[in-house]
C-alpha cells in the first residue's frame, strides 16, 4: 500500500528527512506519513476506542463515535515556524492523500479563531475499514503540532478458557470465536495461537469431542474471494489444533464466506462481528 500525502496538490515521498528526532520506537503509519518537516513527540499503538467524528446530525451537530481497533495516535511537532502548514492547508493535504486512494472525506470543521478544526476520513484498504481523524493544534508556540489517530476495524482478540468454550458448544452447539488474521491472509497471528491452544486444551479434555471449524466473513470484496479467504483460515485453524496434538478425524473444516452474517454488514461493528472463526460441536 502506498504511503501518500498531498501537499499543495502533489504527493510527497515518505523519506522524512527529521526521523532521527522521532521519540524512541515511534513510526509513521503505512497509510499516510507525516506532513514534512515534523518530527514525532508522542505515539502509541495499541487495541483501543477512539472517539471520532462520523457526521452532523439532523440539527447540524456533530455526531460522535467511539470506533474500535487497532489504534495509532501520533502527534507531530513542526520543526520550523516559518515552514509549517496552516490549519487548513493541513487538513486539505489530508484529504486530497485520502481521496487519492479512494477513500472519502466523512467530516470536516474548519479552522475559525481559536479552533484549529478537526477533519475525519476514511478509506477501505484491502478488505479493512480505516478511520483517520486529523486534528490540528494552533496553541502551542513558536512552532505548532497536529495529531493523527489511524483506527483499523477488527474486533480485539479473544482467548477465551477450554471451559468456557466447552461450555458453549455443550449449551448452544457452537461458539464465535474472533481470531485475527492480516487481511486478505489466512496465517495465523501470535494472539490468535493462544486461542488455539485452549480449543486444543479442551479437546483434549473431551477425548469424544468432535468439532467443525468454520470460517466467515463480512461482505466486502467478492463473495467468491471471501469464500476462499474464510476456506483457507478454516483450515489454518484446523491445521494448528492438530499441530497441537488433536487426531484430525476429530475435526473438519470448512468456510462461508459472507453468506452467514451476524450483524449487519452497513456499520464497521457488525462487519467486525462477522470475521469469525466457529467452532460447530458434530454429532
Amino acid at each position: 500500500m502506498k504511503r501518500l500525502l498531498a501537499a499543495a496538490g502533489l504527493f510527497l515521498a515518505a523519506h522524512i528527512a527529521h526521523a532521527s528526532d522521532d521519540v524512541a520506537g515511534s513510526k509513521d503509519h503505512p497509510l499516510l506519513t507525516r506532513y514534512p518537516d515534523s518530527r514525532i513527540s508522542d505515539y502509541e499503538k495499541n487495541y483501543n476506542a477512539v472517539s471520532i467524528i462520523t457526521g452532523k446530525a439532523a440539527n447540524g451537530s456533530p455526531q460522535t463515535q467511539s470506533i474500535e481497533g487497532q489504534a495509532t495516535v501520533i502527534r507531530y511537532f513542526y520543526n520550523s515556524a516559518e515552514k509549517q502548514p496552516s490549519p487548513l492547508q493541513l487538513m486539505r493535504n489530508y484529504q486530497n492523500a485520502i481521496k487519492a486512494i479512494e477513500g472519502t472525506v466523512v467530516y470536516e470543521r474548519l479552522p475559525a479563531g481559536s479552533d484549529g478544526g478537526e477533519t475525519t476520513l476514511k478509506v477501505n484498504a484491502n478488505g479493512k475499514d480505516i478511520w483517520v481523524k486529523v486534528v490540528p493544534d494552533i496553541f502551542s508556540a513558536p512552532t505548532q503540532s497536529y495529531v493523527l489517530s489511524v483506527v483499523e476495524v477488527e474486533a480485539m482478540a479473544q482467548v477465551i478458557s477450554a471451559n468456557a468454550m466447552l461450555d458453549a458448544l455443550n449449551k448452544d452447539g457452537f461458539i464465535a470465536l474472533y481470531i485475527n488474521f492480516d487481511t486478505g491472509k489466512s496465517v495465523l497471528k501470535i494472539d490468535g495461537e493462544a486461542t488455539v491452544m485452549e480449543i486444543a486444551a479442551m479437546l483434549k479434555g473431551s477425548p469424544n469431542l468432535k468439532v467443525s471449524i468454520e470460517g466467515h466473513t463480512d461482505n466486502v470484496g467478492t463473495a467468491a474471494s471471501n469464500l476462499t479467504l474464510s476456506n483457507a483460515r478454516a483450515k489454518a485453524v484446523m491445521d494448528a489444533i492438530v499441530k497441537g496434538g488433536i487426531a484430525s478425524n476429530r475435526l473438519s473444516s470448512k468456510g462461508l464466506g459472507q453468506t452467514a452474517p451476524i450483524a449487519d454488514n452497513r456499520s464497521d461493528e457488525g462487519k467486525a462481528k462477522n470475521r469469525r472463526v466457529e467452532l460447530v460441536k458434530q454429532k
